[in-house]
């Protein structure tokens, strides 16, 4: 998996990517240019990580950026962090239809989200949240 911290090492990543979906970040970042996520917190697409071209999605001062995947930045609301700062983000691909606004809707796979609890001494570890558009 690729992981997402900035440090380059000591720090656990907040979101990392399984080789298949940094197979289908690749795919869709020659189709459409620079890409960014968003957790979706459900609704119409449930809580599906969600995939744009930069500039597509608003980012608000409040979403946190847990990170990025091969360049993409990935964000979720300060409401829905709230529920999942102990807990490190796994996106994977898996067949299936996108959600609807998302730019893997199409493909014949879907980005999905898996999770596993940080272990106390992962948390200890673990940097500030950054939040904001420029995070």
């Amino acid at each position: 998996m690729h992981s997402a911290g900035p440090g380059g090492g000591a720090e656990p990543a907040r979101v990392v990517a399984t080789a298949a979906a940094l197979g289908l970040i690749k795919q869709l970042r020659q189709r459409h240019g620079p890409l960014m996520f968003f957790q979706s917190g459900g609704c119409c697409d449930g809580s599906a990580p969600m995939c744009y071209p930069v500039g597509d999605f608003s980012i608000s001062d409040t979403d946190v950026c847990l990170g990025e995947l091969d360049g993409a930045a990935f964000y979720m609301g300060a409401e829905q962090f709230a529920y999942w700062e102990h807990t490190q983000l796994i996106i994977d691909v898996v067949a299936g239809n996108g959600g609807m606004f998302s730019l893997d809707n199409g493909t014949g796979q879907r980005f999905l989200t898996r999770s596993r609890l940080f272990n106390d001494a992962e948390l200890q570890q673990l940097p500030a949240p950054v939040t904001g558009p420029g995070a």
